[in-house]
């Protein structure tokens, strides 16, 4: 079981952002839309007054803010309610049909399916960017310049509770087959918690490629500094000179140059590639992910905002978003195929994890 203490943890990623979002006075016919131009590039030819909620991951929350002020400046009318606690509070608020649309930086996993059929919630699961973990410490930190998973679980799995410095973990890491030498020096750790769809994916991506065989959990370890807040992860990191931790790619580089990132192998003696853009669309950064926004289906029929609101984030004007935040666009290809599965509506997941 995972700890009680880290769920006691938890913080909200960031306060509620209300965007008030209005139009002009009087019946402006080119901010309706024609129905023949670009999905959602002014609204989708629908009525864009109402509310729109949105809850969810903190690594997407930045997208939602951007599509929710570009829409404002296009001439829209909708109160857009965005806020980011973390991917699993968000698809808990979801499935008991309290938000709108659900940002998400994993897929729903099987349980999460189940409350929303349990709730009558069927949804429509869009693919918008690609995400690549960054695994960081503080700027001063130079005495390792890459990691591989091997070493990441040695720190951070399940076996290295109460290891408060980085040479604790070199036996489980030389076990694994890692000739990395960890410095003399103090372990903190400042990270995501099980709230986080962040923390879903780390231990997805790295903590799962050994623990089964060690007869250990799927989990890390439970005593380190978890927030679902970015920005305390990140100061967490920066508090101390040998921290460890990980974050969406967008958040480091935002606040690249006051923290650093490793560059990740898949496997001991593997290829070291560094996070960037390019490596994240291509996949050879080991630890990238899909992200995502689910929408309501039904609340996309009954809520005259919605629809227009979710053309708009899928059109070339809102999904620049996506870059904008710091994140990768997904290929074109892929995009097309977001875009056909909300304009036929189809209900449910292709992605789903367990």
């Amino acid at each position: 079981m995972r700890s009680a203490q880290r769920r006691s943890a938890r913080l909200l990623a960031l306060p509620l952002a209300l965007l008030l979002l209005t139009a002009a006075c009087g019946n402006d016919s080119d901010s309706a839309g024609t129905g023949t131009e670009e999905p959602g590039a002014t609204g989708g030819g629908g009525a864009t007054s109402g509310t729109i909620n949105i809850s969810g991951s903190s690594t997407v929350l930045p997208v939602s803010q951007l599509v929710a002020e570009a829409y404002a400046d296009a001439g829209n009318q909708a109160n857009v309610n965005v806020d980011g606690p973390g991917t699993g509070d968000g698809f808990q608020l979801f499935c008991e049909g309290e938000t709108d649309i659900s940002d998400a930086s994993r897929p729903i996993k099987a349980e999460e399916i189940a409350t929303c059929e349990q709730n009558g919630i069927e949804f429509v699961e869009l693919r918008i960017a690609i995400d690549g973990l960054s695994i960081i410490s503080n700027t001063s930190f130079d005495a390792l310049e890459c990691l591989n998973f091997a070493d990441m679980y040695a720190l951070s799995g399940p076996e290295s509770q109460g290891f408060d410095n980085w040479t604790d973990a070199q036996a489980i890491a030389g076990e694994l087959g890692s000739q990395t030498q960890f410095p003399d020096l103090p372990l903190d750790i400042s990270a995501p918690g099980e709230e986080s769809g962040t923390y879903d994916s780390y231990v997805e991506l790295v903590i799962e490629t050994y623990n089964e065989d060690r007869g250990q959990e799927a989990q890390t370890r439970p005593d380190y500094q978890s927030s679902g807040d970015d920005n305390i992860i990140l100061q967490g990191i920066q508090g101390s000179p040998s921290s460890y931790g990980w974050v969406g790619y967008a958040y480091f580089v935002e606040n690249e140059g006051q923290v650093k990132a490793f560059q990740v192998a898949s496997e001991p003696g593997g290829e070291c590639v560094a996070p960037t853009p390019e490596t994240i669309a291509s996949g050879d950064y080991p630890i990238s992910r899909p992200l995502f926004i689910y929408v309501n289906a039904e609340k996309a029929e009954s809520n005259a905002a919605l629809a227009p609101f979710v053309d708009f984030y899928l059109s070339e004007e809102g999904i620049s978003a996506v870059a904008q935040a710091g994140y990768v666009d997904i290929p074109e290809a892929d995009l097309e195929e977001t875009r056909s599965t909300w304009d036929s509506r189809t209900t449910g997941a292709n992605f789903a994890s367990e």
